[in-house]
Order: C-alpha cells, then sequence, then structure tokens
C-alpha cells in the first residue's frame, strides 16, 4: 500500500518535510483556502503539486473538493456549482492528479463531543458521547424534537451535563461541535446552524440520495472523460443527527450509492474509522464484496461503547480487526494487479490520531486529531501489520 498522511497545507504545523521523515511517499491534501462551490485554478493547482514535489512527496488524492451546501440541496446556485466542479475536475486532471475524495455529510462534517478525551493511559482521543450532543441540541441549538430522539435516563444526564458547564465551558462546547470542518473555519455560529437546518425541511433519506445521485450522474461522465476517480466519505459518524439523513453509513448505502452511476470512476473512501462506529458493518466483508471500488483507505479504529458513544483507539486496539482489513486489502490490491488494472497499488493514511507525548504539551490544532506522534505511530503500526501479512501471504 501507498504509505500517505493528510496535510493542511502551509499552515499545518505539521510540515512537509516532518511527513516526509515519517515515511510516507505522499499527502493528502486540498485547496482549503478556494471557498466551496468555485473553481480550483488549474496554476493553483500546479502550484501546490511543486511544492510537494519539493519535498519528494506526491499529491496521492485530493480530499477534499467539497460538495456545496447548495448542490446537496439542488437549491441556490447549484447548477453553477455542478460545472465549477467539473471544471475543477477537469483542471485537477490536466495536472496528473487522478484520485477525488468527497463527502455528501448534509450541515455539518464529522462530529464529536470532546477533542482531548483523556485515555488511561494520559493519551488524548477525540469522543462522541450521545448525551452530550443531546444537550448540544437541547439546550445550545434548542432543536425543536430533539429530546424525542433521546431515553429519559439520556435526557436526564443531558441536563445534569450543561448544568455542569459554565459560560465559558458552554461556549468551548458549543464550537467543538460546530466549527471542525477540516482543514478550514467556517465561523458557522448557532443560527447559522439553525438557518442550514431550515433548508433541510422535507429532505428525507430517500431524497437526499436522489440528490447524489444527481450530482453523481453530472460529475461520473467527466471523471470517465479524464481518468479521475472519486471516492465518497462515510457520514462520521454514521448515523443521523440533528434528525437530518446520512446516506453512507453502512453496505446498503454503499450498494445504492454504487449503483447510482455504475462505472469504475464511482467509487468509495474506506473509512474504517467512520463504519467502525456501527456495530453491524462487516468492514473486512465489505472489502471483499465491494473492493475494486474501493478506491483509497482511511486506517483507524473506534472503541464502541455499550452507551452509544464511542472513542477513536489505537490504530491497532478498538473495535476493529485492523489485521482482517489489511488482509482483504492487499488481497484487493493481488487481484487487481492479476487483472492489469493500473491502480493495483492501493493509499492509505493514518487518520487521526492519539495525542501523546510532547504533543500534548503543544497548544490544540486547529485540526484535531491531527498532531504527527500519534499519526506517526498509527503509520508504523499498519506498516508493520501489512509487511507481516505480506510474507505470510507471500505477496
Amino acid at each position: 500500500m501507498k504509505s500517505t498522511l493528510r496535510w493542511f497545507g502551509p499552515s499545518d504545523p505539521v510540515s512537509l518535510n516532518d511527513i516526509r521523515q515519517c515515511g510516507c511517499e505522499g499527502v493528502i491534501t486540498s485547496l482549503h483556502h478556494i471557498a466551496y462551490g468555485e473553481v480550483w485554478p488549474r496554476h493553483e493547482i500546479a502550484a501546490r503539486k511543486q511544492m510537494l514535489a519539493e519535498y519528494g512527496l506526491e499529491w496521492t488524492a485530493v480530499e477534499s473538493v467539497p460538495v456545496s451546501e447548495e448542490i446537496k440541496l439542488r437549491n441556490g446556485n447549484y447548477v453553477q456549482h455542478i460545472e465549477n466542479y467539473k471544471e475543477t475536475l477537469r483542471n485537477l486532471a490536466a495536472e496528473g492528479l487522478d484520485l477525488v475524495i468527497y463527502n455528501f455529510m448534509p450541515v455539518l462534517d464529522w462530529v464529536r463531543t470532546d477533542m482531548a478525551y483523556r485515555l488511561p493511559d494520559g493519551t488524548e482521543s477525540l469522543y462522541y458521547d450521545p448525551v452530550h450532543f443531546a444537550a448540544f441540541e437541547i439546550y445550545l441549538l434548542k432543536r425543536p424534537g430533539a429530546e424525542q430522539n433521546c431515553s429519559p435516563e439520556q435526557l436526564k444526564k443531558a441536563e445534569q451535563f450543561f448544568q455542569s458547564l459554565d459560560p465559558a465551558g458552554a461556549e468551548a462546547f458549543e464550537k467543538t461541535i460546530i466549527d471542525v470542518f477540516p482543514g478550514v473555519s467556517m465561523g458557522l455560529t448557532l443560527q447559522d446552524i439553525r438557518d442550514r437546518l431550515a433548508k433541510y425541511d422535507g429532505i428525507d433519506h430517500a431524497r437526499l440520495q436522489n440528490h447524489l445521485k444527481c450530482f453523481l450522474q453530472e460529475v461520473i461522465p467527466v471523471c470517465e472523460e479524464t481518468g479521475i476517480r472519486m471516492a465518497i466519505h462515510p457520514d462520521d459518524p454514521p448515523f443521523s443527527i440533528l434528525g437530518l439523513p446520512r446516506i453512507v453509513s453502512c453496505e446498503a448505502d454503499i450498494q445504492a450509492l454504487l449503483a447510482m452511476a455504475d462505472s469504475p470512476a464511482n467509487g468509495v473512501c474506506c473509512c474504517a474509522g467512520s463504519f467502525s462506529a456501527r456495530g453491524d458493518n462487516d468492514l473486512p466483508g465489505m472489502i471483499r464484496r465491494y473492493g475494486s471500488r474501493f478506491h483509497v483507505f482511511h486506517l483507524r479504529s473506534t472503541q464502541r461503547n455499550a452507551d452509544g458513544s464511542f472513542y477513536e483507539a489505537s490504530h491497532l486496539g478498538g473495535s476493529v480487526d485492523m489485521y482482517a482489513v489489511v488482509k482483504e486489502i492487499l488481497l484487493e490490491m493481488k487481484r487487481r494487479k492479476e487483472a492489469g488494472r493500473s491502480d493495483w497499488r492501493l493509499a492509505f493514511r493514518p487518520d487521526h490520531g492519539l495525542t501523546m507525548l510532547d504533543d500534548l504539551r503543544k497548544p490544540p490544532l486547529k485540526t484535531p486529531g491531527y498532531h504527527c506522534i500519534g499519526r506517526l505511530r498509527g503509520l508504523s503500526e499498519i506498516r508493520g501489520l501489512q509487511l507481516g501479512i505480506s510474507r505470510s501471504l507471500g505477496i
């Protein structure tokens, strides 16, 4: 597998030199300074590619070319945004890039309720607690009907948690929820979230799926013309939040997605961490069944708890059988190579990472979970696992 790390651009405190020293071949990055819905100029793409090349790194995958809310809703300037998206794809292809990761999560991107959850060994992790999220919805966002998704016990605990916060704590908790867009600060307010939610009134699972299908039917022909592969990132967490539909959360969703545009250009970014927050997702089986359309891998693991909470575990720990996952990836690579596919070498990045060692003494990152040392630990563990499995399989 190709070893990569995510990089958030020139302002990322983890430098390209750091990434190169970690033993990576490439990076997964984006042009975060370009607004959602705008065209990525070819000269900007070329400049970023050259920047990486100066450190001996390839631009392995684009993560991501964001899909605007207008496209997801099919309102406002969505027609122009789709045309801009297609032009961006053409510009990326002209500069030799062939893999684009994106997501179709409405309103918010990934969601956690604690960005510095202390584990017993002293490391810090990202954590999702449904009780704390209920407190956000009920007492900060004041979303009508939020209480209906909670048990009486959860409602009681949510009230107790919120009452324990002083004004500064409540403000910090609010920002934890609404300002986690990767690589960019949207500066959203609670009212902005309410306004966004209102636009989804009447959009259920089937309708949002249809909007994704319409988007793919527009962009996949461009991908086929230019040689680009699209890889959708699963929902994180992989279940409904804020009363919104989530349409890339389980195997049935993957089946539906691949049928929307039956083309090798329409594929999946298999994020083991996102899928693992649901106990009914059989990750090794999903790779075995749909691996030909899984174009890139985010390898991490969550530890699910009985109360519905989860936290980011070590890359070889938690609820994911990482041995079985890596084995299936290597077998898929073998099948592709034997079939003569040019894309037989699949890329992975150790997604997120525990905050540990001297990273614990550094200022909090604008991109929680992306310190260097914890990801280097995960990268090393997965590369070692890969070597052992490869040798045992003779591949």
